[in-house]
């Protein structure tokens, strides 16, 4: 097998080296404004617990988890320059890995690029300012192999982080001399790759980093795009159980290999769902769908004691249940009943923007469905009762529907059920920067934060606040430049790395979380996983039979001991219960109010939001302040769709 630079065949079983030194577990970030100054409770101040002891408490007061999922930033493009994080200018250049990089010139020179924040406007050639809008830009290459490639690992399995630009130009260089000369178009995507930008582009997040605790060392489960990140939010894997199991599903083409690392679509709801089951939307033939899921998700979990009953509605139960026999016989007797879980995303069903009785699945985003893939719940009619469109969330919690307690993942997707416009008045960027879950190339961010503060606020309006923990958290960082190293545990079939992937933001809200966190704890999706376990008393994925008999099979016949649920058994994967205050819990500093959480109806419906002044708004020094800004001449933000150079004086936004 020949293999690329920077994807070394390693199936090491011991542990994989990494680079990375843990931190204090949280630490309170540099003073912003006095709102939030008040709410602060030094660390040093917070008696310690025992983890049982800060167990029982979080048990106690949180019985709803919200996860509001959004799609493909790096924690760098929206948090470089966050004070008290670990960004880009926290330690000198030459320790921040991929700082300066190589970048191919039109000429086939080789030049260098490092990060730089995406301006609001330039100056043209004609003297005249131009907006940016770093609200929409294109979106870069978020494959498997493509982010492989631009984490260029060595011997060791330690990414180098210096293959961004290159990747985006589609350019190797061959004894110091490119591979071919970059077009216009691909040179400013290996631009575009190594940008980010600050509160001013991104006020209600850093202002949700500001009052509540921001994660700075969160990264993705898998190596590679959504789908396959979807799926990692509720199994921890992406089909590694599955893998070990069934191995001729390793030989899978065009994507639709397990595990999974591309964006085939769930073989549910296709036109070859030969069962023809009304409950799941009918996009277009695919004709490579990804294979029957059959490995353990939390949604099997929640099934609880009532696990048999339920998988006893299966409509084919050999072909859907045929790889957790075990797992649904230790589930049940396990002793916890049913936990209530329901999966919010937009297009799943009727939409108030369809017509009456008419569901159009207009800005439905098939792949980002994670319980969609699996035929134990889409195949199921008491279990796919829980998937929802994202209009029922906002109508289930403004009538209290919610049930006692429960796990709630809300999904945007393209488009908006608010109709709400991009900033860009450029009307043919008008129906292509309209969704709402923050993807880039379709995406408006400014959308999609107003789209998480109308899910925040709904629920700081409404009874669950006192009792909830709301995780925004990402799938995946669309290959977009970070410089923390991630830990790389396993490979696929093909000897490529395959988890866990590049880091992300991931943000915790609670009435019971640290105001005016930063947290350290190493962690990922598993991470989420891991904190509903013990929240809910669930057996962990990664110790249910069926997944330890295929883990078993995966350190036998393959050296790596971690292809698998990483919600047990993988070091490295926290829990997040850093983020919650001890004090808080403990009743002797009062819970953080819901009017701490909200943002007023009226900034988030006024673009740009905060007036593009987010920084100075929420009084927050980026630590970029007062540095040079090194953005390339040719820059632009969307060189696919608004193609040129801004500078020019004939480029149109």
């Amino acid at each position: 097998m020949k293999l690329m630079r920077g994807l070394p065949l390693l199936f090491a079983c011991a542990t994989v080296a990494s680079a990375q030194v843990a931190p204090p577990a949280i630490e309170i970030a540099p003073r912003s404004n006095s709102t939030v100054q008040r709410m602060v409770v030094k660390v040093a101040d917070a008696p310690n617990l025992s983890h049982a002891e800060k167990l029982r408490l979080i048990r106690q007061h949180i019985k709803y988890v919200f996860i509001l999922f959004q799609e493909n930033r790096s924690f760098d493009f929206y948090f470089a320059t966050y004070p008290g994080a670990d960004g880009l200018y926290s330690k000198s250049a030459d320790q921040i890995a991929g700082f300066t990089q190589p970048i191919v010139n039109l000429d086939g020179t080789i030049g260098t690029i490092s990060p730089f924040k995406i301006p609001a406007s330039v100056v043209d050639a004609n003297g005249k300012t131009v907006p940016l809008y770093p609200t929409d830009i294109a979106s870069v290459n978020h494959s498997h192999l493509g982010i492989a490639h631009k984490l260029d690992l060595d011997a060791n399995s330690i990414a180098q982080n210096d293959r961004y630009a290159l990747t985006e130009e589609g350019v190797t260089l061959i004894d110091g001399k490119p591979s071919k000369l970059p077009t216009l178009e691909r040179k400013q995507f290996g631009e575009l790759v190594m940008s980010h930008v600050d509160c001013d582009a991104a006020p209600f997040l850093w202002s949700y980093a500001d009052r509540f605790t921001l994660f700075d060392h969160f990264f993705d489960t898998v190596i590679g795009p959504s789908g396959p990140n979807a799926i990692a939010m509720i199994a921890g894997q992406s089909g590694e159980t599955q893998w070990m199991l069934h191995p001729n599903l390793a030989e899978g083409k065009n994507g639709t290999a397990l595990p999974m690392v591309a964006n085939a679509h769930p073989y549910w709801g296709l036109a070859q769902d030969a069962a023809g089951n009304p409950a799941q939307p009918k996009p277009t033939q695919d004709k490579n769908p990804a294979p029957n899921l059959t490995f353990a998700t939390l949604p099997l979990s929640f099934m609880g004691s009532d696990i048999e009953k339920t998988t006893a509605a299966d409509y084919n139960p050999v072909f859907d249940l045929m790889d957790v026999q075990g797992d649904i016989k230790k589930i049940a007797g396990h002793g916890v009943p049913a936990i209530n879980w329901g999966w919010y995303q937009q297009g799943y069903g009727h939409e108030p923007t369809d017509p009456v009785g008419i569901a159009t699945h207009k800005n439905y985003v098939i792949h980002h469905n994670g319980p969609q893939y699996f035929g134990y719940v889409s195949d199921n009619p008491e279990a796919n009762i829980h998937m929802h469109p994202m209009g029922a969330f906002f109508d289930d919690v403004a009538a209290r529907r919610l049930p006692s307690s429960g796990v709630f993942y809300v999904r945007g997707g393209y488009g908006n059920i608010a109709s709400l416009p991009p900033a860009d008045p450029n009307p043919h960027l008008a129906t292509v920067f309209n969704g709402n879950d923050d993807h880039p190339g379709y995406a408006d961010s400014g959308i999609s934060e107003a789209f998480l503060a109308k899910e925040i606020n709904a629920i700081a309006q409404s009874p669950y606040w006192n009792q909830s923990a709301i995780l925004i958290a990402y799938d995946e960082s669309d290959g977009l430049y970070d410089h923390a190293r991630p830990r790389v545990r396993s490979h696929d079939a093909a000897g490529v790395p395959l988890d866990q992937g590049p880091r992300i933001p991931f943000l915790l809200i609670s009435p019971y979380g640290v105001a005016h966190g930063v947290s350290h704890e190493l962690s990922e999706h598993s991470s989420i996983i891991k904190f509903v376990d013990e929240l809910f008393n669930l057996i962990p994925l990664a110790d249910l039979p069926d997944e330890e008999r295929a883990r078993k099979i995966g350190l036998e016949q393959h050296g790596q001991k971690d292809l698998g649920p990483a919600d047990d058994k993988v070091e490295g994967v926290g829990d997040l219960f850093s983020g919650f205050d001890n004090l808080r819990l403990l009743g002797k500093r009062k819970p953080l109010s819901p009017s701490y959480a909200e943002i007023p109806e009226a900034q988030i419906n006024s673009f740009p939001h905060m007036g593009g002044q987010g920084c100075h708004a929420l009084g927050i020094t980026p630590t970029d302040s007062g540095k040079p800004n090194p953005i390339p001449a040719d820059f632009n933000p969307r060189p696919d769709t608004t193609p040129g150079i801004p500078t020019s004086g004939t480029w149109i936004p």
